[in-house]
């Protein structure tokens, strides 16, 4: 097994001139914006925490990840790509699908940097976007820096990595006019090639992108997914001369299965299309612009007519009429990624989760949530109890609803966390395992999202042990995925279109519920949600300033309970806390938990400063008016508005 050393900037040789180069870009970017003699940051409430203590094991263990992501990284790195930062792989790749893939093996990069990692990740994930872009476009996947034309369900495997840009260093020009670029090709231009009918507010068929929507499907442009989709149910039961979902690879029978896909599925709106509304809030922050709040408010609301026009079901398919079931023979399931194939249940909540979560974050109205909870509605009066778990049914089809299974703890939670109803509450314990609360099982997945119960028991009370257990489990998979690189010998002939994914060692999700309180994205497309965010203030970046750990122990409607931890024992560190990962919730007042009497401070501000002496050890309870200000990508001292300072 080859271990490469990679030297004291975590990197090898060929990328140390790449990284000094990055560094000495920040310094420049940062001096020109240095040119103020004051900021809007100055003027925010300051609160102090002088007591000092011995630092908790969570807190050394949550600094110790944060710095060992970094040299993993670069590991990751070395292995897998070119100087150029395109990856090591193939010379083609046919097919419509892949491009998702590419951007997936970097896609948390840039969220890495914005809870505090360092520096050059930053412009090295801006690096990769740029150079998987060209990478794919020669395969063909990709037409004018966006995806040519594929489902919102793959768009949003790739475009989360884009949304994290935002997190990051919002006055980038070319993300900033890149995020305006995609948003406009989802509004309705009046031509054929308009992925979007404002008339009827649908989106025109389950594949659309830059080329504009598909309404035809080639053998072509199914070739490298058609050995996945084998593994799943058919589409239908009665398409002619197909019996089993292993004609998928049988060149035979594969054009019965693709004419039907073609004739019902390719004219519809579909319920996955909800997540393109990320893509929309997403240009919101970099621009305020309220017609890309209006697209997002009136899409979310066109689908909950539908389904309040279904008798409170969704359904999974809107021909270009605006008719349930136009081209499904007046059925209101069998649509693209629908009740019945490939998943069921899971992109329904998904797609209206995240449909609903971005209307919410726009306007502060929580009355949108009515259309997930539409989809829990639905399968839970179907529910049934086996074994002291609940059971709820999957799919649906002419035999009614089946597939019985639990149902995974993170869509329910996202629902909680959300709206922080007691209701909600109690729904999530309803429908998940109790005995996965009390300890962690610590599950590995794509997109790192798996593991929300034992983190609802230890805010429940139950599982104490829960930071220090996901750091470690956070960590061990990080490790583990180093082995897998350091052993891996395979070639770009061996490796398929998913190799990266499964070995990039920046494992976030211990970090995510620590320092934020909150569940990670849903990795299809969802933004990040949070209680609050971070800023260094004295080196004017986002994340945790280092050597300053954070955990949120109580999560509540009111708001939240932070520990803070400076773990230099010789300076003093300061850190912004702002109310929600865009500034949309308003920080009311902070108790400082530690005194008695209680001190109690008022804010009344979307952001503090927090002063943390020589080892310092505090917690303070931070009340939340949430959803109260428009959400922005705005830094505390940028102002009012993002200025744009040009490329990076």
């Amino acid at each position: 097994m080859h271990r490469p050393n990679l030297g004291l900037l975590g990197g090898s040789r060929r990328f140390w001139p790449l990284i000094v180069l990055i560094q000495c870009c920040l310094v420049i970017s940062s001096t020109a914006q240095n040119t103020s003699t004051t900021t809007p940051l100055e003027k925010a409430p300051v609160i102090r925490l002088n007591d000092a203590g011995t630092p908790p094991d969570w807190a050394l263990m949550q600094q110790q990840l944060m710095k060992a992501l970094y040299p993993a990284a670069m590991a990751f790195i070395e292995k897998y790509t070119h100087e150029d930062g395109t990856l090591k792989w193939r010379e083609e790749w046919p097919g419509m699908d892949g491009s998702d893939d590419g951007y997936e093996a970097f896609y948390n990069f840039p969220l890495y940097y914005a809870l505090g990692g360092p520096k050059p990740i930053d412009s090295l994930s801006r690096i990769f976007w740029d150079a998987i872009t060209e990478q794919f476009t020669k395969y063909g996947q990709v037409h004018d820096e966006f995806d040519a034309g594929y489902d919102w369900m793959h768009h949003g495997e790739s475009y989360t990595y884009f949304y994290f840009f935002g997190l990051a260093d919002p006055t980038d020009k070319k993300m900033r006019d890149r995020a305006i670029k995609f948003a406009e090709m989802y509004m309705d231009d009046g031509t054929e090639k308009s992925n979007y009918d404002d008339e009827h507010k649908i989106i025109r068929s389950p594949l659309t992108g830059s080329l504009g929507p598909r309404f035809v499907n080639t053998a072509e442009d199914w070739v490298t997914h058609r050995p996945i989709l084998a593994h799943y149910p058919l589409p239908y039961d009665d398409i002619p001369n197909v019996d089993s979902s292993s004609a998928w690879n049988d060149d035979q029978k594969f054009p019965y299965i693709l004419q039907a896909i073609n004739e019902r599925m390719m004219k519809n709106d579909v319920p996955l299309n909800l997540a393109s509304t990320s893509l929309m809030a997403n240009a919101y922050m970099y621009t305020q612009d309220e017609k890309y709040k209006n697209w997002v408010t009136e899409y979310v609301e066109a689908w909950m007519q539908r389904v309040e026009d279904n008798s409170g079901v969704i359904p999974d398919n809107v021909g270009h009429s605006g008719e349930i079931g136009e081209n499904t023979g007046g059925k209101w399931w069998g649509g693209y990624y629908g009740w019945r194939w490939p998943h069921g249940l899971p992109n329904q909540m998904e797609a209206t989760t995240i449909g609903a979560s971005n209307a919410y974050l726009l306007t502060g109205d929580s009355s949108y949530l009515e259309l997930p909870y539409s989809v829990i509605r639905a399968v839970s009066v179907q529910a049934k109890v086996e074994d002291g778990l609940t059971l709820v049914p999957y799919r649906y089809d002419d035999r009614g609803w089946y597939d019985y299974r639990p149902m995974r703890p993170k869509y329910p939670t996202h629902l909680w966390y959300y709206s922080r109803t007691q209701e909600d509450w109690e729904r999530v314990k309803t429908l998940t395992d109790s005995t996965k609360w009390q300890r962690l099982q610590y599950r590995k997945s794509k997109g790192d999202s798996e593991n929300t119960a034992a983190w609802l028991g230890y805010l429940e009370g139950v599982n104490p042990t829960y930071p220090m257990d996901i750091l470690h489990a956070t960590y061990q998979e990080m490790q583990r995925r180093l082995e897998v690189i350091w052993e891996d010998d395979s070639t770009p002939d061996d490796q398929d279109v998913h190799h990266w994914l499964e070995r990039n060692p920046v494992v976030l999700e211990g970090l995510v519920q620590t320092m934020l309180g909150a569940p990670n994205h849903i990795y299809h497309g969802g933004l990040l949600h949070s209680s609050l965010r971070y800023f260094d203030p004295d080196n004017e970046r986002p994340g945790i300033p280092e050597d300053v750990a954070a955990l949120v122990r109580q999560v509540n409607p009111g708001g939240v309970s932070l520990q803070l931890v400076n773990l230099h024992p010789t300076e003093t560190k300061r850190v912004v806390v702002q109310g929600g990962m865009f500034g949309e919730h308003q920080i009311t007042r902070v108790r400082q938990v530690i005194h008695y009497p209680y001190q109690f401070n008022t804010i009344d501000h979307k952001y503090m400063t927090v002063e943390l002496a020589p080892g310092a050890v505090g917690q303070i309870e931070i009340g939340l008016n949430r959803f109260a200000n428009d959400p922005s990508y705005v830094f505390p001292w940028h102002g009012n508005e993002v200025p744009v300072v040009g490329m990076k």
